[in-house]
């Protein structure tokens, strides 16, 4: 079983939304029973806060399911239980890298390392565009579907 962790700075918009994202792109694949998909914050100030509406909203619009579910941070034993930890920025990455004391396994990565344009998805917490983070997420989703499902074969 594959286990991946979403990652973003409070555990309420993107990292909720590449979460559900994934798991519908899991379903759509045939593949649920092979993967947990999890997601949790950098910096979680008020745990079992609910999904942002605004990603909520745009999850319903395009059809991916959204269950309930409160943020939670992400803790050091998070590294030795998922096989990838996918923040949606570099500084994710990095505050993941300082909790866990370093990345000797490689598993930290951001969510379109495996797209051909590799980059950070913009927190929508602050520039309200949730389509943008969703276009994002699901290309950054489907990449790594793509190369994780190449390297199990």
């Amino acid at each position: 079983m594959t286990k991946i962790l979403f990652v973003c700075s409070g555990n309420i918009c993107r990292s909720p939304m590449a979460e559900f994202v994934f798991k519908d792109l899991v379903r759509k694949a045939h593949r649920e029973g092979q993967f947990q998909i999890e997601s949790a914050g950098t910096t979680v100030y008020a745990p079992q806060s609910p999904v942002h509406e605004g990603t909520r909203r745009k999850l319903r619009a395009v059809g991916v399911p959204c269950e309930k579910r409160g943020s939670r941070p992400v803790v050091s034993s998070d590294y030795e239980e998922f096989d990838y930890l996918v923040g949606m920025e570099r500084c994710h990455v990095d505050a993941m890298r300082r909790l866990f004391g370093g990345d000797p396994e490689g598993k930290l990565i951001r969510m379109l390392d495996f797209t051909g344009h590799p980059g950070d998805i913009d927190d929508p917490w602050y520039t309200g565009d949730f389509d943008a983070s969703y276009r994002d997420i699901l290309k950054g989703g489907e990449a790594l579907l793509r190369h994780i499902l190449e390297e199990k074969k």
